[in-house]
């Protein structure tokens, strides 16, 4: 049997898809390889939240600050799943 999801990592999958959708976007252009890591830091919060570790990850950056903020300036579609992020760590404070 699966272990059921978090609302957290719910939030992260959403955050992960938003920032797929954005990289999908680029691909074939340079910006794409930044889309990716930005995809794959977004993948380290998913884990994280997993692993209750997401403070420690973040190491004192919030999630804009993590995931680059030039970076999400130009991609301000994602900026409702950080918010939604954000509102669910807050909510588990322990993460």
């Amino acid at each position: 049997m699966a272990s059921r999801k978090t609302e957290l990592e719910k939030a992260a999958g959403k955050l992960i898809l938003a920032i797929q959708k954005e990289w999908g976007n680029e691909l074939g252009e340079s910006v794409a390889e930044v889309s990716e890591d930005v995809m794959n830091k977004g993948h380290e919060l998913l884990l994280a939240s997993k692993q209750r570790e997401v403070h420690c990850v973040l190491g004192g950056l919030n999630v804009t600050q993590y995931l680059g903020e030039l970076w999400v300036s130009r991609h301000p579609e994602v900026k409702k799943f950080i918010v939604q992020f954000e509102r669910e760590l807050e909510e588990n404070e322990s993460v």
